[in-house]
């Protein structure tokens, strides 16, 4: 196996009230409503959106 990491990421908090260039990037990153959680891929341009919405997101790492 390549041991690659994931992220195991949950909308904990509303975009309601978010400028629309961070709800499209909760978008992005596949959230759609608070308590929802996608994983993604460990990988530069995932960890930048997260960056950016950090406020709103809660995260855990995993090895596959």
């Amino acid at each position: 196996m390549s041991g690659q990491k994931t992220l195991r990421i949950t909308l904990r908090r509303s975009v309601i009230g978010e400028k629309p260039k961070t709800r499209r990037t909760v978008r992005g990153l596949g959230l759609c409503r608070i308590d929802h959680t996608v994983e993604h891929a460990d990988r530069p341009e995932i960890r930048g959106m997260i960056h950016r919405v950090r406020h709103l997101v809660a995260v855990e790492e995993s090895d596959v």
